[in-house]
């Protein structure tokens, strides 16, 4: 069998680091391509699937949103448990197995008929997005990996991931006009059942990595690390705490923002080309700011980042408040929106082993990202609502600019508290 396997990954069965160059050797392109299909389907087609279903019942928003709200909640559910499958090198068999049952859920979405069975299908697919979604391919990746390496990875995985929304959203909208929003479900279904399922299948099978991939220092802190390091004892410990608040203020206003952007353009009285095309810089944003985000490397740190990355969110969402709706305008402002959020995710993803503990990844990351699910989960419901009181997404505008002040301000307080510590 290991030879069968050196060969197919071009190497000689005598070279003592076949299994290294195993995982190296696989695409991680074919991860990235994979990981912009479930985003595009999993996640960035609700705002679009909701407004299309608005229009053919009498649903109220709040109540269409509040699906989205559900589906991050069981999301946040699922995080611990997935975490842990992925750190005893269950990674492929989760994210294949995910994809599948996310296609069947799509497929059932054809059928929806009542806010019900809406609530059903949705809090299904948040279980699946735990499985199949950043944090899990994050968990893959840092379960074979040292962490200089998994760093690398991870960034040039976002890279990849945030063109979703650039392919999706154009592609959804072209779905939906030109056949139905029921089709546009089957059509996401074959795309989680054909496309991303075959791509995770190619995964390497359990962690390829071991104690052979630490040098003996290395070794013997993961002894001790192996005892003592879990998410108990994370949760004893200041940082993890001054971390969750901050990711949890990025996540309420980002999140926020990101599904209503869709209809806070459209009651901006622009064209739906327009609307199409800011959506999609989106995406290439995203891009942009991991890129630079690669060539700054190890000069910026992670906190250092947070900070930067926040300021971002208060200066956009003002700024569609008094600004006039002119595509030249918000266009840079969707930039810079966007390119925070792309840089956030990858601070996101090595804050825990930089400025924590680098064992026991998927567990600790899942432990942290369920409070921050929860939040992600209320916040575009309760968003909803207040644009049904003012009829208006000015005040909503507002209120995230004050959640990215506080944010702002939580980041720089835990780069003290990082400081202080040292």
């Amino acid at each position: 069998m290991n030879a069968l396997k050196a060969k197919i990954y071009g190497l000689s069965h005598s070279e003592p680091w076949v299994r290294k160059r195993s995982i190296d050797s696989f695409p991680l392109a074919l991860l990235g391509f994979a990981q912009i299909c479930s985003w595009g389907t999993l996640y960035y087609s609700f705002p679009q699937l909701a407004e299309a279903m608005l229009s053919e019942f009498n649903w109220a928003k709040s109540d269409v949103y509040g699906a989205l709200s559900v589906s991050l909640l069981f999301s946040s559910f699922a995080a611990i448990p997935v975490g842990k499958l992925i750190d005893k090198g269950l990674g492929r068999n989760v994210m294949v197995t995910g994809s599948i049952v996310a296609g069947t859920l799509l497929i059932a979405g054809s059928l929806i008929n009542s806010l019900a069975f809406l609530y059903a299908v949705f809090a299904a697919i948040g279980i699946v997005q735990a499985t199949t979604l950043y944090e899990a391919a994050f968990a893959v990746i840092s379960a074979n990996h040292p962490h200089e390496q998994a760093k690398g990875k991870i960034v040039t995985l976002t890279l990849w991931g945030g063109f979703a929304s650039t392919v999706f959203i154009p592609l959804i909208e072209l779905s939906i006009t030109h056949l139905n929003w029921r089709a546009t479900f089957i059509v996401l279904g074959a795309v989680n059942m054909f496309v991303c399922s075959i791509c995770y299948g190619l995964l390497p099978k359990g962690k390829l990595f071991k104690g052979n991939m630490k040098t003996r220092e290395e070794q013997a802190v993961s002894r001790v690390d192996d005892r003592n390091i879990n998410v108990a004892w994370a949760l004893k410990q200041p940082i993890f705490w001054a971390l969750l608040l901050c990711f949890s203020l990025f996540a309420a206003g980002a999140s926020t923002f990101k599904f209503h952007l869709y209809p806070i353009l459209v009651e901006s009285a622009l064209s739906p080309q327009q609307v199409v095309l800011i959506l999609a810089a989106l995406g290439p944003a995203q891009v942009l700011g991991r890129v630079a985000l690669k060539f700054a490397g190890a000069k910026v740190s992670a906190l250092q980042l947070g900070v930067l990355t926040t300021l971002a969110l208060p200066i956009t969402f003002i700024g569609m408040v008094y600004l006039p709706s002119q595509v030249w305008l918000l266009i840079p402002l969707i930039t810079l929106f966007g390119a925070a959020t792309g840089m956030m995710t990858i601070v996101k993803g090595i804050a825990i082993p930089e400025l924590l503990t680098k064992e026991a990844y998927g567990a600790i990351n899942g432990a942290m990202n369920m409070p921050i699910q929860f939040i992600k989960a209320g916040a575009p419901a309760i968003a909803a609502w207040v644009w049904m009181m003012t009829q208006s997404y000015d005040m909503v505008l507002l209120v995230l600019g004050g959640v990215g002040m506080v944010a702002v301000a939580s980041f720089a307080l835990v780069k003290q508290l990082a400081h202080f510590s040292r």
